[in-house]
């Protein structure tokens, strides 16, 4: 919500493109509180815009990540949570634009419970279950046909609102398959003790935790449960481990886009490695190199030099072989040292940087084709 109408309208067009069809969007109780009508207002135009690219908002009412100390809320405390739920709730409990209620989000993940001393683990846990109950009583009170989760940060912390929720929510941010697949089987197997209840998936997918998006998308695709990614686009605070694009509408892992739409890198057995040699273009590439390095003599004692654009040309060439056959790693691409390059005027070039990068390129190339 905090987006300027023309960033919404450029982020829903990614969310287009790419077929995803809803988006958790944070509320918070301290901003309505302070103008009730005018926040109804901003949430309406909000969630409308989502709707008119095929978006449907599922609305977080309240976050526990932010809870350092906490003690149990008086009825005054409840008494204003509940004023603030119903202005959201009643106002757009019929819109077709809402798809479920989060009534809170991570509610076990915060430093009072993260930090706690194992003898008082517990009781905090106690403490904090009986909160989010009342939190999900309040809000199933303004919407007794609408469907409700809690966005649990793990599989073991759902069975704490269960029997209140209608979806089961989780969040993976696990390291190996394994583990994914782990949690999500103790989420299941919650899910069938209790009617059957749907699950879904409303946090995942980080580089920076060992939890890459192409894999657990397939994991969960293979099991047919809906998710939700973190971070649609790469910038701010978290764009380092997470986002799909960035604000241009480029990308940085074409994997995860293809993963988004359904199709995953294939890692069994049977797969076939590209051949960059197969029609002699490594040969060539590696040779036009060597020309470019290559020192004549125009004249005597007067040597000759290709030119820096003439060395990134047969540098480009094993470039592209080495990145269409991923050969190189695709974290800080050749490619993009060669567009800074030429990017330059010919006198701020380092031209002893681009021969040394030009023979290192052919000399991975030589390598790689084995010959």
């Amino acid at each position: 919500m905090e987006s300027s109408p023309e960033v919404l309208e450029r982020e829903l067009s990614f969310c287009k493109r790419l077929g995803l069809n809803s988006m958790r969007v944070w509320l918070d109780q301290n901003t309505w509180e302070r103008d009730p009508a005018q926040y109804i207002q901003r949430l309406r135009t909000f969630m409308e815009t989502c709707w008119r690219y095929g978006v449907q908002c599922m609305p977080i009412l309240w976050n526990g990540n932010y809870i350092r100390e906490f003690t149990a809320p008086s009825e005054e405390d409840y008494t204003r949570a509940a004023r603030y739920a119903q202005d959201i709730v009643e106002t757009f409990r019929d819109e077709e634009y809402v798809l479920m209620w989060d009534v809170i989000n991570e509610p076990m993940c915060n430093d009072f419970l993260l930090k706690s001393p194992p003898e008082e683990y517990d009781w905090r846990y106690a403490l904090l279950t009986a909160h989010i109950r009342r939190l999900c009583t309040i809000v199933r009170a303004y919407d007794p046909e609408g469907c409700l989760t809690v966005g649990h940060e793990r599989a073991e912390h759902c069975a704490s609102t269960v029997d209140l929720v209608d979806v089961i929510s989780y969040h993976d941010y696990l390291t190996t398959r394994k583990k994914i697949e782990d949690a999500l089987q103790q989420v299941l197997s919650l899910a069938r003790e209790n009617g059957g209840k749907p699950v879904i998936n409303t946090e995942t997918g980080c580089v920076g935790r060992a939890n890459p998006y192409d894999v657990i998308l397939e994991i969960l695709d293979r099991h047919h449960i809906g998710w939700y990614l973190f971070g649609l686009t790469i910038e701010g605070s978290w764009s380092d481990i997470h986002g799909l694009v960035y604000p241009d509408g480029t990308i940085r892992d074409p994997a995860v886009v293809a993963a988004v739409m359904g199709f995953y890198r294939r890692r069994e057995e049977a797969r076939i490695p590209a051949e960059p040699n197969r029609e002699g273009h490594a040969y060539r590439a590696v040779k036009a190199v060597e020309d470019a390095l290559r020192i004549g003599e125009s004249s005597l004692h007067r040597p000759s030099r290709s030119s820096t654009d003439e060395i990134l040309e047969a540098a480009e060439y094993c470039v592209n072989l080495l990145e269409a056959a991923e050969m190189v790693p695709m974290w800080d691409p050749p490619s993009a040292r060669i567009l800074r390059w030429r990017r330059m005027d010919e006198p701020e070039r380092d031209v002893y940087e681009i021969r040394r990068f030009a023979f290192e390129m052919a000399q991975l190339l030589r390598k790689n084709c084995c010959f």
